[in-house]
C-alpha cells in the first residue's frame, strides 16, 4: 500500500458501510481497521452470546468490507500479536502502519471514545470523529431541546420528533387524533396463554459463525451462557429478514401484547430487532418507515404501530440523549444510597422464584429478555433490594446481546434502578409480586405467595416492596406520583413493619430465593462481585 492517509476505524457496534467514517474514502490511500480484543468482553463478565454476536457481526462485516473494494487491517481476537485491548491495538497498528490521521464514527461508549483520544493524543495524531448518522436526533439537537428544561421528559421529546419527522402524522396532528396509544398496549394473555406464536426468526450458524462459538467457548469457558440456540442475525441482510418477518407476523399483536410475559417463551410477539439495530445492521429510518407503511396498508392495528414506533423514535433516540449529556457522571450516580450486592444467582438463574428463574434462564440461554421482564422482573428486585446500580449495570450490559452502553446505562440505572433521581423518569417503577400475577401465570408455578407480605411464603417482590416503601417513605412523599402508594405505609401496625423488616432481611442475608448451586466463582477472570 501507499502511504497511509486515513485509518478508518470501525468499532463492533458501527457495521454500517454507509456511516459516515465512509464520507470521503479513498481505497487508493486509506485503510480501514478493526479489531477483536479480550478486553471488551473482560471489563464487564459479557456472556457468551453477547461476545460471540458481537464477534460473528464483525466478521461477516470484515467481509463485506473486502467485497466492497476497501482494504482492511483486521485483528482476530486469537491472532499471535493481539495486543488485549482497543487502545493497545490501535497504538501497535498506529506504529505499523504510519497513518496520517484517524477517522471514526462517534462511538457509543465513553469509555471508548477517551481510550480513542488518548492513543490518537499520544501519538500526535488529528482524530475527525463523525457526527453518527444512525440516529434520528444528534446529541446538540438534543441538548438543545434539553436546554432550560426544569426536567425532561420523553414523551414531550417523542412529540417533537414525530412533528419533526413527519411520522404518524396528519398534517400537524398525530395520525387517530392521539399521541400515545399505551393504554390500549397492556393486555395479558390470560389462561389461555399467547397461542400459535410465530416462530423466532431465527439463522443457522454459518461457517464463520461455527468458527466464533468454537473461539468462545474455549476463550471464555468460564462466562456465563450458552450459545447451543445461538440464531442471531450477523449480517444486513438476516437484519432486513429479521426485519421484514416481524412487520408481517408480529407487528399486529405487538402493542396489545407488549408488557405479557409466558413462563418458557422467550420471544411472544416483541421484535428481537435491537442487537441488529444497535449493531448497525439495521437504520431506524427503515424500521420506523416499515412500521408506518404497515398501518398504512391496513395490516396492523395504530395502536401496535404507534407503540412500536416510540420505542424506536421516542425511547431509543432519548436515553442516547440522556447518555451523551449525563456522561461521564452518570455513571456514578446512586442517588438512593444503593449498596447491597447483586445476587450471584443472577449469573446462574439458580432461584425458587418461578419469574426470576425463567427470566434468568431465557437471558443466558439467548442473551435476551423483552423490556418487561428486565424492567419489572430483574430490574425490579434489583431495586426493591437495594443493589448497587453500578452493579446492576455492569450485569446488564454483560449478558444482553443488544446491550451497548449509551443505550443500556440509562435505560438500567435511571429507568429501572431510579438512581439517577429521576432525570429518566418521574418515579421509581415499583410493584408487588401481584403485578407479575396480573402480567404472567408464574406465580401459579411458585411457592412464593404475591399476596403475602411476610412469612416463609410471602413474595420476596411483595415483601420488598413494603420494605422499599417504608426505607424511602419520607423522600417518596415528596413525589407526587409515589403519594398513595407511600400513604399506605400508615396503615400498618407496628408489628406488621417489623415483620416485613425481618423478612427483607432474610432476603438479603440470602436465607430466601437462592437454590443450591446458586453460587459462582469470583476467582474466574472477570467474574462479579458476589
Amino acid at each position: 500500500m501507499a502511504e497511509l492517509r486515513d485509518l478508518t476505524l470501525v468499532l463492533g457496534d458501527q457495521l454500517d458501510l454507509d456511516a459516515a467514517a465512509f464520507d470521503g474514502f479513498d481505497a487508493s490511500v486509506d485503510a480501514v481497521w478493526m479489531a477483536e480484543v479480550a478486553q471488551e468482553s473482560t471489563h464487564v463478565w459479557s456472556s457468551k452470546p453477547r461476545t460471540a454476536l458481537f464477534l460473528s457481526a464483525m466478521r461477516h462485516f470484515a467481509l463485506a468490507l473486502q467485497s466492497a473494494g476497501r482494504p482492511l487491517q483486521y485483528t482476530r481476537l486469537d491472532a499471535a500479536d493481539n495486543a488485549g485491548s482497543l487502545q493497545a491495538q490501535l497504538r501497535a497498528d498506529i506504529l505499523r502502519l504510519r497513518p496520517k490521521r484517524l477517522v471514526m464514527t462517534a462511538p457509543g461508549d465513553w469509555r471508548v471514545l477517551q481510550a480513542i483520544k488518548a492513543v490518537a493524543e499520544a501519538n500526535g495524531l488529528p482524530l475527525d470523529i463523525r457526527e453518527d448518522r444512525h440516529f434520528f436526533c444528534s446529541v446538540r439537537e438534543f441538548a438543545a431541546h434539553a436546554k432550560g428544561r426544569k426536567s425532561l421528559r420523553v414523551e414531550y421529546f417523542y412529540r417533537e420528533q414525530r412533528k419533526r419527522h413527519g411520522v404518524l402524522m396528519n398534517g400537524d396532528e398525530p395520525v387517530g387524533g392521539q399521541w400515545n396509544f399505551d393504554a390500549d398496549n397492556r393486555e395479558a394473555f390470560g389462561a389461555a396463554g399467547p397461542g400459535d406464536v410465530p416462530p423466532r426468526t431465527a439463522f443457522a450458524p454459518d461457517a464463520v459463525t461455527r468458527d466464533v462459538i468454537a473461539l468462545v467457548n474455549t476463550r471464555f469457558a468460564s462466562h456465563p451462557g450458552q450459545l447451543d440456540s445461538f440464531a442471531w442475525p450477523v449480517t444486513r441482510a438476516q437484519g432486513l429478514q429479521a426485519l421484514h418477518a416481524f412487520i408481517k407476523e408480529r407487528l399486529p399483536l405487538f402493542g396489545r401484547y407488549q408488557d405479557a410475559m409466558w413462563p418458557g417463551d422467550p420471544w411472544l410477539y416483541h421484535a428481537h430487532l435491537s442487537a441488529a439495530l444497535n449493531l448497525k445492521l439495521l437504520n431506524p429510518r427503515e424500521v420506523v418507515a416499515a412500521a408506518e407503511a404497515a398501518h398504512h396498508a391496513g395490516h396492523a392495528p395504530l395502536a401496535s404501530v404507534e407503540g412500536f414506533i416510540r420505542q424506536i423514535l421516542g425511547w431509543r433516540e432519548y436515553v442516547r440523549g440522556i447518555y451523551w449529556t449525563q456522561m461521564p457522571g452518570y455513571l456514578e450516580r446512586n442517588a438512593q444510597g444503593a449498596r447491597e450486592d447483586l445476587p450471584a444467582w443472577f449469573w446462574t438463574g439458580a432461584t425458587d422464584m418461578a419469574c426470576l428463574r425463567d427470566a434468568l434462564a431465557q437471558t443466558l440461554a439467548h442473551g435476551y429478555a423483552n423490556h418487561i421482564q428486565r424492567l419489572m422482573v430483574t430490574g425490579l428486585y434489583a431495586l426493591m433490594l437495594g443493589v448497587d446500580p453500578k452493579q446492576v449495570h455492569d450485569w446488564y450490559l454483560a449478558v444482553y446481546v443488544d446491550a451497548v452502553e449509551w443505550v443500556e446505562l440509562p435505560n438500567t440505572l435511571g429507568m429501572s434502578q431510579y438512581a439517577d433521581g429521576g432525570v429518566m423518569g418521574s418515579k421509581p417503577y415499583i410493584a408487588t409480586g401481584k403485578y407479575i400475577q396480573r402480567m404472567s401465570p408464574h406465580c401459579k408455578g411458585c411457592r412464593y405467595d404475591p399476596a403475602l407480605r411476610s412469612g416463609d411464603t410471602a413474595c420476596p417482590f411483595t415483601t420488598l416492596y413494603w420494605d422499599y416503601l417504608m426505607r424511602h417513605e419520607a423522600t417518596l412523599a415528596k413525589n407526587p406520583r409515589m403519594a398513595l402508594q407511600v400513604k399506605n405505609v400508615a396503615r400498618l401496625t407496628d408489628a406488621q413493619k417489623q415483620a416485613v423488616g425481618e423478612r427483607a432481611a432474610a432476603i438479603r442475608r440470602g436465607e430466601v430465593a437462592a437454590v443450591a448451586g446458586s453460587g459462582v466463582d469470583t476467582t474466574m477472570e472477570g467474574a462479579p462481585h458476589a
